[in-house]
């Protein structure tokens, strides 16, 4: 997925390097494990009411922070179909064209019948 946002900033006029962070990385599996847990999640707000800020806070990150989420109601979900579904959504591709986004961190669970990826983007402090 990092390439994918990579590219992504890159058609933007983006000149830096998207660096993987093992900060804003806990923070995405913290959220990744919480959705899946969690089947009335569907989004962004955590089970605790947490947003993508108090993750990234929690994990030690210093800066600002956003995320985008995918959820497939399947074994597994495909990159293809992750950038499809994060490209056309205007909020999302406005985060991940942000050139500020230099860092991120990208975990996914999966279960039976319910996958989730979640991509966490950092411009540090």
């Amino acid at each position: 997925m990092a390439a994918n946002v990579y590219t992504v900033q890159h058609q933007a006029g983006c000149s830096t390097d998207l660096k993987i962070n093992p900060q804003l990385r806990s923070a995405a599996q913290w959220h990744a494990d919480d959705v899946l847990d969690n089947r009335a999640l569907d989004g962004d707000i955590g089970s605790d009411g947490s947003a993508v800020q108090d993750r990234a806070n929690a994990a030690e990150f210093e800066g600002t922070a956003s995320e985008t989420v995918a959820i497939n109601p399947a074994l597994a979900i495909g990159g293809i179909e992750i950038m499809n579904d994060w490209y056309y959504r205007p909020d999302y591709i406005a985060i991940m064209s942000n050139c500020a986004n230099s860092q991120i961190g990208v975990w996914s669970e999966s279960s039976l019948d319910r996958t989730v990826v979640v991509a966490v983007y950092g411009t540090p402090a």
